[in-house]
């Protein structure tokens, strides 16, 4: 399946209607195939922004449209078809193996009680190879590590071949060698992709746009070089914050710290 387009139009949301807004009139388009990061701090409204992609929240107000059709025309079943999310909140007490929950993967593209036929089971099986969990495919999911179930998550996700798919901080409660696993996965797939992230040089590294988030309203959105700006970096986080160049490599790198005084830290305010 082909990666799809997003446009998200002035969208807005809050619980209720008298609610203060959780997330403040959001626009940008993204092309089919393009990695975009949402950055910002804690409560910045990323996650909120990530639900609304993947449809468990519906907008407030304004729109949002995969390849020019509007999310609020589909069915759940269209949207799972559509659309794939990688959460941080991972389920341990399930008393089913890896196997299985990828195949859960599957089941948007189901008809009715139709059993998994042979184009399920490669699509399985081709997700376990690709996340490395051939050897874990008989564990319960209760028996693994956190970043083993990170992994087999992603292999959910895969297996329900999206044209989107949402990752949720992706890297969390991996280690180093995993993370790089699943970074190398990022930029390799022919998916269009909307990820939340803490790190903004891992952002910056592989994603070709960059939304930035604050309080909720939007920062900035566009090519990292352009949007991770040493004052937007500030401002939004509120730190000190450096563009610098590596002097191996020449590329850019953000370095950042806290203000040292109640001062400075007025001063970025």
């Amino acid at each position: 399946m082909k990666a799809a387009s997003l446009k998200i139009d002035q969208v807005a949301f809050a619980p209720h209607r008298r609610s203060p807004l959780l997330l403040h009139e959001t626009s940008f388009d993204l092309q089919a195939g393009q990695v975009m990061g949402v950055v910002g701090p804690n409560g910045a409204g990323k996650t909120t922004l990530l639900r609304l992609i993947y449809g468990f929240h519906r907008p407030l107000r304004g729109k949002i449209l995969i390849d020019d059709i509007s999310l609020n025309a589909l069915s759940h079943r269209q949207v799972a078809r559509k659309v794939a999310a990688v959460l941080q909140e991972q389920p341990t007490d399930f008393a089913l193996t890896v196997r299985e929950i990828v195949a859960l993967g599957r089941v948007p593209h189901r008809q009715g009680f139709a059993r998994p036929g042979q184009h399920d089971a490669q699509v399985i099986e081709n997700a376990l190879d690709r996340l490395g969990l051939r050897n874990l495919a008989g564990r319960s999911l209760s028996t693994l590590s956190g970043g083993e179930r990170q992994r087999v998550m992603v292999a959910r996700a895969l297996a329900q071949e999206p044209q989107i798919l949402v990752l949720d901080e992706p890297t969390n409660h991996l280690d180093i060698r995993h993370q790089l696993e699943v970074l190398q996965l990022i930029s390799e797939l022919d998916l269009t992709i909307i990820t939340s992230l803490h790190d903004l040089n891992l952002a910056s590294d592989i994603c070709d746009r960059i939304l930035v988030l604050k309080n909720g309203q939007p920062q900035g959105f566009g090519h990292p070089d352009d949007v991770l700006q040493d004052a937007i970096v500030a401002d939004t986080f509120q730190v000190h914050a450096r563009r610098e160049e590596l002097s191996i490599s020449r590329k850019p790198y953000l370095s950042y710290q806290l203000p040292s005084t109640s001062t400075q830290l007025e001063e970025l305010q």
